[in-house]
């Protein structure tokens, strides 16, 4: 799957794994990391990311000085835990600067604003983002604007699509679900997942689909589900 091409550098491994974790979390992101700058600028200027996350304060050099190595045009966002090099860091164009320990929605505002600045419509790149499950001995691609819900079975899951077709796989609910983007999709229960886009309506015991199906809200969901699409309905 092709996705936004992004490069993170910092000299701590845990650092590039919280980036990680939340590229995941966003979906739809090719990330390369690493902890060596001096590689990381090598990448850059071979791949030319859509996206740069740079920290500054690394051993035997700041990211500062890779800053001003970039390619023109780089759109790159400061991640680091020393504030006073924020200045420095908007005087050398920088998209946004995260400040350590961020929180995923700071990290989803700062990603936002740069594809805003590239002009990519998130929208319809989303419309291109699929998962792969093996089903079988097979992978299975698929489109994740393709999904209607996805049903918990003992041991196993079924999802089921917008044409009729119903893939299962060896891959247990929670683990599915943490391959989805929380935008896009919803856990309504302890057997089903949906996706936003395909709920026509609902209330705090079921929501309807686009297709005419009507699935039940757990009782332990039912105040995330209400909290959560009546404020899709209202914006």
């Amino acid at each position: 799957m092709s996705g936004i091409k992004c490069i993170a550098i910092d000299d701590e491994p845990l650092a590039l794994d919280i980036i990680a974790n939340f590229c995941e979390r966003i979906g739809g992101i090719d990330l390369l990391t690493f902890s060596d700058p001096h590689l990381g600028l090598e990448a850059i200027k071979r791949l030319s990311p859509d996206i740069v996350f740079l920290d500054i304060e690394m051993e035997n050099i700041t990211g500062l000085s890779i800053a001003e190595q970039l390619p023109q045009g780089t759109c790159f966002i400061f991640t680091t835990a020393y504030l006073e090099y924020a200045l420095d860091g908007f005087n050398l164009d920088a998209v946004d600067y995260l400040h350590k320990p961020f929180s995923f929605s700071r990290f989803e505002t700062a990603f936002s604003k740069a594809l805003r600045r590239k002009g990519i419509d998130r929208d319809a790149e989303k419309g291109k983002r699929s998962i792969v499950v093996k089903q079988e001995y097979n992978n299975v691609n698929i489109p994740l604007a393709d999904i209607l819900y996805i049903e918990a079975m003992e041991g196993y899951s079924k999802i089921f699509r917008t044409d009729g077709v119903c893939t299962i796989s060896r891959i247990i609910l929670k683990n599915i679900g943490s391959m989805l983007p929380d935008d896009d999709f919803l856990r309504i229960h302890r057997s089903f997942i949906v996706s936003k886009s395909k709920i026509v309506s609902f209330n705090k015991q079921e929501v309807k689909l686009s297709n005419g199906k009507k699935l039940p809200v757990g009782r332990l969901y039912s105040a995330d589900v209400a909290a959560l699409l009546s404020k899709t309905a209202g914006s």
